[in-house]
């Protein structure tokens, strides 16, 4: 890790941009209000810094500027009493980014068609900036992306206005680490690594953020800082593959592979608990890693180890629903060709109300190809929203979950483990259930129509 300059050695306008962060007398400007954008916007405002937030979401703005959360796990009280306060206002006019001192861009990094990095977002989001970019602007980029998308991409545009990286304004990278619903850990209390370009950027983007979260870690360089991202997400991805391929190998066995994993993580060293379930969702572990193989082609790398993970957890829906037909087959006597599903959560994880990239929906498309019909319960997602990959699914709607409901399907596939759900009751009511998370063993519901997945 990487001390910040002492200040001392730091150019006059970097010493005034630290003199106002430690005085608060400093506005925040936030790109993105989403998932990232508004915990962030928070943290600020609860450390008592003004923020400004951007989006072009018209609507979304709207209900922020009322004080009301577009998120479920943000409740709509903590905004409410922020923009009462005059520390929070949310807005789609973009010539107000002259009026802060930092812009933190927190705004979404997905995947193309083909697989590839899709900088879109980040890219307009800069070439927005960039007419408005001013001496003395910090500049911090929190969108996971591959080590030089700051410098490589960001400072070319911003420094196209004829202000210097440096000297007339400051870039840097922090890489957001939410964890949507996480009852134990906050924006405030998760350590944020942070890089700069250069060492003034880096004082002042880590002055920044150590006002706003429990503790700062300081790297070496931008390009650092966003290898530092991928590889926590990186990490995940591998060993979830790991999980996934051990649990079907197990099943062939004979064996829990969740008996198993509770076993092995009694060992108080040498091992993490890691477990499988449908598929890999939220906005990290499914993409982050594609972005380090792109970039590694750049160097005649490949990332076999890394590829070969994505490709096993990609493989899990299709295992699941050859799991589901199975059971179908042999407890229903029937097959799953005209049968009705019902899958239980249409969010990518337990208790919040995040659909990017859930597996749900690629299970929903998967079960009709073969001529049955999917429906969802989700007491978070009443409607399912338009995505760019999952379309035709846009505004189906969450069925009612009871005993007249459940029976009424010839099998019940558990994708996402709520704990709003009553597993004991549903399992009661239920035909067949095929469990992909091990809730019903958790919630003291196992029986002879639950299959594990």
């Amino acid at each position: 890790m990487t001390s910040p300059s002492d200040p001392k050695t730091l150019r006059a306008e970097a010493r005034t941009m630290l003199e106002r962060i430690e005085s608060k007398d400093y506005r925040i400007g936030i790109v993105g209000l989403g998932y990232v954008g508004i915990p962030l916007a928070l943290a600020a405002v609860r450390a008592g810094f003004p923020v400004l937030g951007f989006d072009i979401d018209e609507e979304r703005v709207g209900q922020l500027a009322r004080g009301v959360s577009s998120i479920k796990h943000i409740p709509s009280d903590d905004i409410a009493e922020a923009v009462k306060a005059g520390r929070f206002d949310a807005t789609t006019d973009f010539d107000r980014l002259g009026s802060v001192d930092a812009i933190i861009i927190c705004v979404p990094t997905p995947l193309t068609r083909n697989r590839e990095p899709d900088l879109s977002f980040v890219e307009n989001t800069a070439r927005t900036i960039a007419p408005r970019l001013r001496k003395g602007h910090l500049v911090a980029l929190e969108s996971t992306t591959y080590p030089g998308t700051t410098n490589e991409v960001l400072r070319p545009i911003f420094e196209a206005t004829g202000l210097r990286s440096g000297e007339d304004f400051f870039l840097a990278f922090s890489p957001e680490r939410e964890d949507p619903g996480n009852p134990h850990f906050g924006t405030s209390t998760i350590p944020k690594v942070v890089g700069g370009d250069g060492a003034d950027a880096l004082a002042i983007a880590d002055a920044l953020y150590g006002k706003l979260v429990v503790k700062t870690v300081p790297v070496s360089s931008t390009a650092t800082a966003e290898a530092v991202k991928l590889t926590e997400n990186i990490f995940r991805s591998v060993n979830i593959a790991l999980v996934n391929e051990l649990k079907i190998i197990y099943d062939a066995m004979g064996i829990d592979v969740w008996e198993v994993i509770d076993a092995a993580k009694t060992k108080p060293f040498g091992f993490m608990p890691f477990y499988p379930g449908p598929g890999l969702g939220g906005h990290c572990i499914p993409i982050d890693p594609f972005y380090l193989s792109w970039k590694a082609r750049e160097f005649e790398i490949s990332t076999r180890f890394i590829e070969l993970a994505g490709e096993i957890n990609t493989a899990m829906p299709k295992h699941v629903v050859e799991r589901l037909a199975q059971a179908l087959d042999a407890r229903a006597s029937r097959g799953l060709n005209g049968a009705r599903v019902l899958i239980i959560g249409a969010a990518y994880k337990k208790n919040v109300d995040d659909m990017r990239e859930s597996p749900s929906l690629r299970l929903m498309e998967l079960i009709e190809h073969r001529g049955a019909k999917a429906d969802y319960h989700d007491p978070h997602i009443p409607v399912l929203p338009r995505t760019r990959e999952h379309a035709a699914l846009a505004g189906r709607r969450s069925v009612p979950l009871d005993a007249s409901t459940i029976g009424g399907y010839d099998a019940i596939l558990i994708a996402t483990d709520h704990d709003a759900v009553d597993y004991k009751a549903l399992v009661g009511a239920a035909r067949l259930v095929v469990d992909t998370r091990n809730a019903c063993e958790r919630a003291g519901a196992m029986a002879a129509n639950v299959i594990k997945a």
